[in-house]
């Protein structure tokens, strides 16, 4: 689209014009592709996993954003060389203009998204800030599209405009139904609703959702759901929460760590509670498995993947290992659970404790090879948080487990 248009020359104001019209363009479709890559389609969550794509969309946003900052400095000095005239001037003569006005909306909503999801600010903006803030992505969305629309590369054809207009429908479609559509209908399907939480420890606890044809939804252990409830205060907020259970009996259970307001007030839900639960999600399941021998590794809360996987993963005597590294016995979640499982399937199960500051690090690994000392023939699975998830993967690739049979997923709000 961007060659049919460009205009062979030297002329500065001409160059200048060329490349805004390539980094738009280019621009323009990055958006759709951070759109797609959110857009919770489960064939695509399922293949390449909810966590990797998040990476993928925050380092593409970056890009994105890079980009139209470049289309916007270059059509800036491509008019001032054209016009003969200062930036300064040159900005406030297109600002006149309506496409570009709205254009420069829509720029200034992106970068709004990018500066609150940037590392050094997002851990101090709220969950709940963070995710209002990133639905102006929409809006910033359309109001690129509509200053597409007016320029040459994309109306200057009715091929290139029909084609623009097919993808921008197409995204568009996909993020209404797999985000709007898909949680309503399930919900009205399978009347999801509490039926009891339960304290696990300081801070967590375990919430039972109890519905009609769960076992219709096909999660399996391992996976995760983004979960709604619908009551003051949290219904507006839907986050991912790993199964800590098996579906039985029509019921799902998750176990959450209170991180922030949203996760606080779940401690605090009734019996009763209407639930929108959209998934499964994640590929942290079975079907990764490449070994007959298997290591858990779970790090705080990741457990909550990981007891799933220990009761269910197929196995004899042996074949099974969960390490759980927590910093104290204190901070161990479903205890008991796990050490029942662990002797009914004559599984291991080991509890690394202690700071990770400290002079012994149970991870490190030769600490790993003595736990277990056929490391390199297992599979592992791990979830943990970041730092740990890190920590880990680059100690058991020294350990000699080919970094293909790790499988993790890490998430951090």
């Amino acid at each position: 689209m961007w060659a049919v248009q460009a205009e062979p020359s030297a002329r500065l104001d001409v160059l200048f014009a060329t490349g805004a019209h390539l980094t738009g363009l280019l621009a323009g479709y990055g958006i759709l592709v951070m759109l797609f890559l959110m857009a919770r389609v489960p064939a695509v969550e399922h293949g390449v996993g909810a966590d990797r794509l998040a990476r993928t969309h925050a380092l593409g946003g970056r890009y994105v954003l890079s980009l139209c900052a470049a289309h916007a400095l270059l059509a800036l000095c491509g008019y001032a060389a054209h016009a003969d005239t200062d930036l300064l001037h040159a900005t406030l003569d297109l600002l006149g203009y309506p496409g570009l006005a709205v254009a420069t909306a829509g720029t200034a909503l992106l970068a709004a998204v990018g500066v609150t999801s940037a590392r050094a600010l997002r851990r101090r903006v709220r969950h709940e800030t963070w995710r209002a803030v990133h639905l102006l992505t929409y809006l910033g969305a359309a109001l690129a599209f509509a200053h597409q629309l007016a320029g040459p590369d994309v109306a200057g054809g009715v091929l290139s405009l029909g084609l623009w207009s097919l993808l921008h429908a197409t995204v568009a479609v996909l993020l209404v139904w797999y985000r709007v559509v898909v949680p309503v209908r399930q919900a009205l399907r399978h009347s999801l609703r509490v039926i009891g939480v339960r304290d696990e420890g300081p801070g967590v606890v375990s919430v039972v959702v109890q519905g009609i044809g769960v076992d219709e939804l096909r999660a399996e252990p391992g996976q995760f759901f983004r979960w709604r409830f619908l009551r003051r205060r949290l219904w507006h907020t839907a986050l991912p929460f790993s199964l800590s259970a098996p579906v039985r009996d029509d019921t799902l259970r998750i176990t959450v760590k209170a991180a922030g307001d949203h996760t606080r007030r779940i401690r605090r839900l009734r019996p009763g509670t209407r639930v929108l639960a959209t998934g499964p999600f994640g590929a942290l399941t079975a079907h990764r498995r490449t070994r007959r021998k298997v290591l858990l590794l779970a790090g705080g809360v990741g457990i909550t993947p990981m007891r799933a996987l220990f009761e269910t993963l197929p196995g004899g005597p042996g074949d099974l290992t969960l390490l759980y590294r927590a910093g104290s016995a204190e901070q161990l979640v479903l205890r008991e659970e796990l050490e029942a499982i662990a002797r009914t399937r004559q599984a291991g199960l080991h509890y690394l404790l202690g700071r990770s500051d400290a002079s012994f690090d149970p991870l490190a690994p030769q600490a790993l090879r003595n736990l277990i000392p056929d490391l390199a023939d297992h599979d592992v699975y791990l979830c943990g948080p970041p730092g740990m998830s890190a920590a880990a993967t680059t100690a058991l690739v020294r350990a000699g487990v080919p970094e293909d049979r790790i499988h993790a997923e890490c998430f951090t709000f």
